[in-house]
């Protein structure tokens, strides 16, 4: 690709490259850049297997997708999904972004499933004079919002059609479904929904199949949104707000064209004083731990990185200031491949977030928001703990002074 070539001449010696990332990663242009640069950064949110890991390439993230998680090569960045286009204006400025779009249309593109951070990047691109570059894809959907971007701030577009990756469905084991039911026990009518990524998120979203009213303000979604639009328990005059989703074929084409789908930049939909704007806002999240303290650990197994602040930060906030708002932490009560429980008597890692409404495991509801720090841990013992620690957890509350 000589075009290609020409494109990425006159850049510095290690250029920052900004690349799509989650299930929207343009593949075919990143394999042809990571051959002609020699040396340069990668960064990707949430970067699947198979993006370029070789001696040369530095791979940076604010969160770490299964194809980053194992590399040395990782340089992990903390921070709020949020605050990101702020690392691309201050500290982390990319010199090159690309971009997986839609075929072009009326001279433009959409970014289609992945919007994100993507905004921010090319618009710090195009200030400092760098290189925006689209692998345009008949298979991308052409969504609306910020995903629109004018031909005229494009660089250079590569034709490259394939069809769009469609992640394995989560498995909704027993647990989790008990856990979407208590979850989903907690949303009235009327109220709008924020769930992360996995199965305790998709059971809850199953769960809530016979409410009316609902709205979704998110950071992502996948098909359990296109569930409930189904079954009628959404409100169709309330657009649905997202910045990037993922999912089957199927909702790749619900969400062709379709205007009730806006896509957000991260700054929008991430924003807490936005979020709190929405009525009845349920912030749904899950965590690698919870301690006694009411601390919440979802990014760290040990010292070693395994994904990040993501948005969980920004929507907890958000949720508590909304008038009848509740955030809360779904996770089961044990962890089933390090046999042990999630309920501990002090987070050993980082914090990602804390002050949640409540915890909830498929042992039951643990009310933090509003109690004090020794009820919060008599709820978190006796509502969210495996009946197994709960002796041991009373006794590491005695030493904690909590009990």
């Amino acid at each position: 690709m000589e075009s290609l070539r020409r494109a990425l001449s006159g850049l510095p010696e290690q250029p920052r490259v900004v690349a799509s990332g989650n299930f929207a990663t343009p593949w075919e242009l990143l394999a042809e850049v990571d051959r002609l640069l020699p040396t340069y950064r990668l960064w990707v949110l949430n970067a699947q297997p198979g993006i370029p890991d070789r001696e040369g390439v530095e791979l940076e993230t604010s969160f770490v997708g299964v194809g980053m998680r194992t590399s040395p090569r990782l340089h992990y960045i903390p921070s709020r999904l949020s605050l990101v286009p702020l690392l691309f204006e201050k500290a982390n400025p990319p010199d090159v972004v690309l971009l997986h779009t839609s075929a072009p249309r009326d001279g433009s593109v959409s970014l289609g499933t992945e919007v994100n951070v993507l905004p921010a990047a090319i618009e710090e691109v195009r200030r400092r004079g760098g290189v925006v570059i689209a692998q345009a894809n008949r298979y991308m959907p052409y969504t609306h919002g910020d995903a629109v971007v004018k031909l005229d701030d494009i660089d250079l577009v590569v034709e490259a059609d394939a069809p769009l990756q469609t992640p394995p469905p989560w498995q909704v084991d027993e647990a989790s479904a008990r856990i979407g039911q208590l979850v989903a026990g907690r949303v009235p009518d009327g109220a709008t929904l924020q769930a992360g990524i996995g199965a305790v998120p998709d059971a809850t979203l199953a769960a809530l199949r016979d409410r009316k009213g609902l709205g979704v303000w998110t950071e992502m979604f996948s098909d359990s949104v296109l569930e409930l639009e189904r079954a009628g328990a959404l409100d169709r005059d309330r657009p649905i707000m997202t910045s990037f989703l993922f999912g089957s074929p199927e909702l790749y084409a619900w969400v062709d064209d379709n205007p009730r789908v806006r896509m957000q930049r991260t700054e929008a939909t991430n924003n807490p004083a936005a979020i709190a704007q929405n009525p009845l806002m349920t912030s749904v999240n899950t965590a690698l731990q919870v301690d006694l303290f009411g601390q919440a650990n979802a990014s760290r197994i040990g010292a070693k990185i395994y994904s990040g602040f993501g948005g969980q930060t920004d929507f907890i906030v958000g949720a508590l200031h909304s008038r009848g708002g509740q955030a809360l932490i779904a996770l089961r009560s044990w962890h089933p491949r390090a046999d042990r429980s999630t309920i501990v008597p002090l987070v050993d890692e980082p914090v990602t977030s804390f002050q949640m409404t409540a915890v909830v495991t498929e042992q039951g509801v643990a009310g933090v928001f509003g109690h004090d720090q020794k009820a919060q841990a008599r709820n978190l013992i006796e509502h969210a703990a495996h009946p197994d620690v709960r002796e041991e957890l009373w006794e590491e509350a005695h030493a904690l002074s909590l009990a």
